[in-house]
């Protein structure tokens, strides 16, 4: 055997993923793409994913979970969890007792929360007040076109859904920042300090109403609010309203291979998750596609990861079929569809280029997550890996290993140490984002594609 074929046959060659896929491949690719942006157009918040794959998953079939129900193989049904959270099962021709497929993402992504006691008047500006939620870079906020997107449960008990800002016709909000000429002090902080929390204020308006008295702007912006959502100040406490970047998802580079959102992480995975479950049908071990919340903050809370409504989910479940819920985990397996990063040749002191993910070279398996000393991983053991690599394989798939940038570097982590803690085997996996966590973040259309694929084959192993 001379050198070439030694090394071929001995050493990896990755190579970029356009050079793999076929041309019919490519056309597939951009389709699924132009579904994925619709999709980010239309879900900016965890309450509008989790409803927007309740009417997808109905019009394929899918019916509502009821406990006690009977459930047979090939039969498709969701749990809506307090529209917030979701979790959909294509029952499989084999007893759980030999374990479910599972893919688990989540729908949540870093934002502004609209304080209960928000609203307020200074110097003729009329202002809400904000709490950022999961890890943001402060000073990327101000400057950029915001809306309003939630709920607001209102005093006599009805609910109405807010959406400011997305409408050609609305207008968008905005956080302010300070201008070069004044910000001496300002640039001598670090990028930490130089926005502060509580000064992430949102500009409602300018304009006072005709009359006397104090907060004639507030009072204007509150007829408006009135007038168009039947709110009054005291509906601020029992709402739920998030602020986001305004605008569609769009496609970047001159070549179109990019693509540009608010709230890749981790929706990109989430909807890749939803259309590999609605392609399958009879699988052979029950397939379940989770959509979790509150995974920016810790997957605490009744719609995070760490809740047991999934335990309520998959145990009556396995009732039906008589089976331990304990052994049904004990044989599964979890895809936990969260992102990675991108190589970014711009900061590349970050990262072990070696083990890190790039753009366009397929879906990213990520053997664990977790800071400096593996903290808060699950950490893959070598026989879950196999598992991801010869099912991906086998599919076809495009598919490149990562790790969450240089050792001491930082870190981060998914809902998969708590997949893991349920004795179920789990296997981090995902697409590669740029300028993750940042008001616009990037990711590449293949990736996004063959990270769907994974997903497919995971669900039909």
């Amino acid at each position: 055997m001379n050198t070439d074929e030694l090394r071929e046959s001995l050493l990896m060659a990755p190579k970029n993923g356009y050079a793999r896929i076929t041309p019919a491949q490519r056309e597939e690719m951009n389709a699924y793409c132009r579904r994925y942006m619709a999709f980010m157009d239309a879900c900016k918040t965890e309450r509008e994913a989790t409803a927007w794959a309740v009417r997808e998953a109905e019009n394929r079939g899918f019916k509502p979970f009821v406990p006690g129900m009977d459930v047979k193989p090939g039969d498709k049904i969701y749990y809506n969890n307090r529209d917030k959270a979701i979790a959909l099962a294509v029952i499989g021709t084999e007893s759980l007792a030999k374990g479910a497929n599972i893919c688990a993402a989540h729908v949540d992504s870093p934002r502004m929360d609209v304080k209960p006691n928000p609203l307020y008047e200074d110097s003729q500006i009329a202002y809400l007040k904000t709490h950022y939620y999961g890890g943001i870079k402060k000073y990327q906020w101000p400057t950029v076109p915001l809306a309003i997107h939630g709920v607001v449960y209102r005093k006599d008990g009805t609910v109405v859904t807010v959406t400011i800002g997305e409408d050609d016709n609305d207008p968008v909000l905005m956080v302010t920042d300070l201008l070069i000429h004044l910000a001496g002090d300002q640039m001598q902080k670090t990028l930490a300090k130089g926005i502060e929390g509580e000064q992430l204020n949102v500009i409602l308006g300018t304009e006072p109403i005709e009359g006397e008295g104090a907060d004639l702007v507030k009072l204007n912006v509150m007829k408006w609010l009135n007038e168009k959502y039947g709110l009054i100040e005291e509906d601020f406490l029992s709402a739920e309203l998030t602020v986001v970047p305004a605008g569609r998802c769009r496609e970047v580079g001159l070549d179109r291979s990019l693509l540009a959102a608010y709230g890749h992480d981790d929706r990109v995975c989430a909807y890749a998750e939803l259309e590999g479950l609605f392609a399958i049908e009879n699988p052979t071990k029950t397939a379940v596609c989770i959509l979790a919340d509150k995974e920016e903050i810790g997957s605490v809370g009744i719609s995070g990861m760490q809740s047991h409504y999934f335990e309520h989910f998959m145990g009556t479940l396995c009732d039906a079929q008589g089976v331990k819920l304990e052994d049904c985990f004990a044989k599964s397996f979890c895809l936990s569809a969260d992102v990675s990063n991108a190589f970014d040749p711009n900061f590349p002191e970050t990262c072990d280029k070696r083990n890190n993910s790039q753009l366009n070279y397929g879906v990213a398996i990520c053997k664990y997550t977790g800071s400096r000393g593996k903290n808060g991983a699950s950490d893959a053991s070598a026989e879950a890996m196999g598992h991801v690599r010869s099912t991906l394989d086998n599919a076809g798939v495009i598919w490149q290993t990562a790790t969450l940038g240089k050792v001491d570097q930082g870190g981060g982590g998914t809902v998969a140490a708590y997949m893991a803690n349920r004795n179920i085997v789990t296997v981090d996996a995902g697409v590669p984002v740029l300028s993750m966590h940042a008001p616009m973040e990037l990711v590449s259309k293949l990736d996004c594609y063959e990270t769907m694929l994974a997903c497919k084959a995971i669900y039909l192993v």
